[in-house]
């Protein structure tokens, strides 16, 4: 920058000496093209040669053929980094990168140079204050691209940074009259490059950096303007203290990842292994994105993104929704660890699959995140906000950050923490290229479902037996805890909502009513009601029947052929009973346990006034695991309701031993293998993609998104992938959003889902005052003669497709579906308060029509 400093003068050396080490370290005797910094390509053998082309096509100009197959041939510009996939089946040409992104009249500054990267680093100061470097911006531009030949493919080498100097190289903000000041010392070229680098801000008057335009010629002339107006680091220091804001100096950031692109038979595998990515100790990396515009659609396409958003959602390109914000979703959803205690999230749906997408006329190109998804995010964004573009793709966290407030001298100031390791996984995306009828979503969900199949991800398909309804899904919950009053002294007492006995009743009376095929969820029937206690052993509660009365249920669940899941929450407990938050629950970034507190549905927000359960450390899931079977097994269930094994997914950041969510993912799995091997049937509530090998029923599965306003339809991708493998549920009819009992039937003949009900036997006002009065419509008196029509007219229509998986859906018009199943029976369904004519019959308002070979 400016009058630059002794110690500047070093840091800046010591960065040139860096990348010279980078650029020499990355010689092997292989083929490798190294480009200094504006230095002459080496060919001598022993130190790398330029990068071969092994094939060409005109249609890919400026590129190089590196390898090919039968049905992919790669291509790489050995200059920019960008790559072009050759579907030999369709003759699609898949881009890294739009081929005119220079001319996008829409995009600028960052923005455009972005559209010509293949990576982009988000990384930390020391203050917490986070900025973006992208690969065409930090390497490209200063020729630090090295290419090496694998087998099968390429790795692609960058070096961010450089030795001179960037836009973080020059002050936040500037007062007014500092402002002025410089614009007094400059000729006329220096003020336009100072009035093109800040903004004023109208409401503090202050003058900020203006990002977007500091790139290349501004960049430099802006940098030469501080230089000719004499600005020092002494008046950068003096700006800070007098405006208050926090910024590191011109310390040396360079960053160091790679890419690898392999081919494997029709997918193209992209990886970014997590011990190629280095930074410096002042600057760790908070999340890495690649990939960002790899078959972005212009607006001259016409095509749909896919996006995993609960069961699914589709987003049209150019469908000029922009003033709605871009879509980001976490795969698995929030870290509880890292959430904030008063976070509900209640109206998100959470990404169960960690896949996207692109459609476009006639092909599509598909996206499975292989090794990563634990700490993934999904974005897609179209065109017109940021550039021309509709374009999906994700990114992951390496390194996570927490804030801890330190209060001193009655003032108050927030540190920043950051985890101590980077995450211990590489980051691979599979892509497919599909193309002609697969070249949907539905063709997607095919995809995914075989390639489920074929690496262990799915169960088998389960076998027909001889029951010919379709389940209906069933919770009853025993006993809660409730405040309760002794001799005027108050205490926290077990209530019971329906014991053993009256769960027979109601299963009788269900049975009388022709309601067959239940699966019996039952929560709340042991170490103290439905938040139980640590599952280290089982106590059976007493309030519910106890030890002899659970024994003599299960009988009678045996004599009528009932399925029986007892529940179990295994990464949750509450405080007590031999659970020690200090040493057994989860640690946040600030240090202090992770605590969950209930919701207050009146305000949505979590009541801190009430007390907390605590988020169990993943070190310890599978003791837990373990203690409960050896007192679990005992009374042969045959079955087991997990409630939050395949539903959260949480880290440990416990000083000097923590876990991150990647090895939370293997804990939770080898602790769902430890079930399955007992020959246990597995009911799961949520169905993350880890836990789906092990599941026999999914419950709260999602029939829906979370209604994001970019989002255009919604989907049963989830349903296409899972159903005939797994079956699934979506929430309880009487505590779900529908105020319309045919929505619910229409929801469940579309998605192929079961009925599904949440009772008690009690009268609901037993709940009232409690941490449980979101069960505030769950008597069953008041719901049974509803349920038994809703059956019903479900299994009517779901028993003919019966363990049959999804083959086809799609929409015929607004509010009209149509989901076609594996023995060609298919299901029309019209929302619409109004009747529609589909192949010259009439679907009634809200109604549905049937057909196919099998019925």
């Amino acid at each position: 920058m400016v009058k630059m400093s002794k110690g500047r003068r070093v840091r800046f050396l010591f960065a040139a000496s860096i990348i010279a080490i980078f650029l020499v370290g990355c010689s092997e005797p292989s083929s490798i093209n190294e480009v200094g910094d504006g230095g002459e390509v080496d060919t001598d053998l022993e130190r790398g040669e330029v990068l071969p082309s092994h094939f060409t096509d005109e249609r890919i100009d400026g590129m190089k053929g590196i390898v090919e197959n039968e049905y992919l041939q790669l291509y790489v510009d050995d200059t920019s980094g960008a790559i072009a996939v050759h579907n030999k089946v369709t003759e699609k040409i898949w881009y890294s990168n739009p081929p005119n992104w220079e001319e996008d009249s829409v995009a600028s500054g960052e923005n455009k140079a972005l559209l010509g990267s293949q990576m982009q680093l988000d990384f930390y100061n020391s203050y917490g204050q986070r900025s973006t470097i992208n690969s065409y911006s930090e390497s490209v531009v200063h020729e630090q691209v090295m290419f090496e030949e694998m087998t099968d493919g390429v790795r692609v080498s960058y070096l961010f940074g450089s030795a001179g100097s960037g836009a973080a190289d020059l002050p936040l903000m500037l007062s007014a009259e500092r402002y002025e000041d410089l614009l007094s010392r400059l000729e006329s070229a220096g003020q336009r490059a100072l009035m093109i680098a800040y903004r004023e801000n109208s409401e503090t008057l202050l003058y900020e950096r203006n990002d977007n335009a500091l790139s290349g010629l501004q960049l430099e002339n802006a940098i030469k303007a501080f230089e000719d107006a004499g600005y020092t680091e002494e008046d950068w220091e003096q700006d800070m203290e007098e405006l208050n804001f926090a910024q590191d100096i011109s310390e040396a950031r360079i960053f160091r990842a790679s890419i690898e692109y392999t081919l494997e038979e029709d997918n193209l595998i992209v990886r970014v292994p997590v011990d190629s990515i280095e930074y410096p100790e002042e600057f760790p990396i908070n999340m890495i994105s690649f990939m960002n515009f790899f078959g972005a659609g212009g607006t001259e396409d016409e095509g749909s993104l896919f996006v995993p958003d609960g069961s699914g959602g589709l987003i049209n390109f150019n469908s000029g929704n922009t003033q709605y914000p871009s879509y980001r979703q976490l795969v698995y959803g929030t870290d509880l660890t890292l959430s904030s205690t008063d976070d509900s999230n209640s109206t998100e749906e959470k990404v169960r699959l960690p896949v996207f997408g692109i459609i476009q006329e006639g092909d599509a190109l598909f996206g499975i995140i292989e090794e990563g998804s634990s700490v993934a995010r999904i974005n897609a964004d179209i065109s017109g906000r940021l550039n021309s573009y509709n374009y999906v793709y994700p990114s992951f966290f390496v390194i996570n950050k927490g804030d801890i407030t330190i209060n001193a001298n009655e003032q108050q100031r927030t540190l920043p923490r950051f985890q101590e390791e980077r995450m211990n996984t590489d980051y691979v995306i599979r892509y497919a290229f599909l193309g002609g009828e697969d070249a949907s979503y539905a063709g997607m969900a095919k995809y995914y479902q075989y390639y489920l199949v074929n690496t262990n991800g799915l169960p088998p398909i389960q076998e027909e037996n001889e029951v010919e309804n379709v389940p209906f899904y069933l919770e009853l919950v025993g006993s809660i805890t409730k405040r309760k009053h002794f001799a005027g002294v108050p205490y926290q007492g077990i209530e019971a909502l329906t014991t053993f006995e009256q769960a027979e009743s109601i299963l009788s009376e269900m049975q009388e009513r022709e309601i067959n095929n239940i699966k019996l969820n039952y929560s709340g029937w042991f170490n103290g009601g439905v938040n139980h206690k640590v599952p280290d052993s089982i106590s059976v509660d007493k309030a519910v029947g106890g030890k002899n009365g659970l024994r003599n249920f299960v009988t009678f669940l045996e004599e009528e052929g009932i399925e029986f899941f007892p529940d179990v929450s295994i990464l949750t407990a509450n405080s007590g009973s031999g659970f020690r938050e200090s040493t057994k629950a989860s640690r946040s970034l600030t240090g202090l346990p992770a605590e969950l507190y209930p919701m207050d549905l009146t305000i949505n927000r979590r009541d801190r006034t009430k007390s907390p359960s605590y988020v169990v450390s993943p070190i310890l899931i599978g003791d837990y695991t373990e203690s409960i079977l050896s007192d679990f097994l005992e009374y042969e269930t045959g079955g087991i309701s997990l409630r939050d094994m395949a539903d959260q997914l949480n880290s440990d950041y416990r000083r000097n031993n923590q876990i991150y969510r990647p090895e939370s993912e293997t804990l939770s799995k080898q602790s769902l293998n430890k079930v399955h091997g007992e020959d246990l049937k597995i009911m799961a509530n949520g169905g993350n993609a880890y836990s789906l090998p092990f599941l026999s029923h999914i419950i709260n599965a999602p029939l829906t998104n979370s209604g994001y306003k970019i989002v255009d339809e919604v989907i049963p991708f989830y349903q296409m992938v899972v159903r005939g493998h797994i079956n699934y549920t979506g929430q309880p009819y009487n505590l779900s959003d529908y105020t319309d009992v045919s929505q619910y039937i229409l929801r469940s003949l579309e998605y192929g889902s079961n009925v599904h009900f949440k009772w008690i036997y009690e009268p609901n006002y037993k709940v009232k005052d409690t941490n449980f009065n979101y069960l505030y419509a769950v008597n069953y008196e008041l719901w049974i003669d509803q349920a038994t029509e809703i059956y019903h007219e479900v299994n009517e229509v779901l028993s003919k497709v019966k363990g049959e998986p999804i083959a086809e859906h799609e929409k015929l018009e607004h509010g009209v579906y149509r989901t076609e199943y594996n023995n060609g029976v298919y299901v029309i369904v019209n929302y619409n308060r109004y009747p529609v004519d589909v192949d010259g019959k009439t679907i009634e308002a809200q109604g549905y029509m049937t057909g196919g070979e099998s019925l």
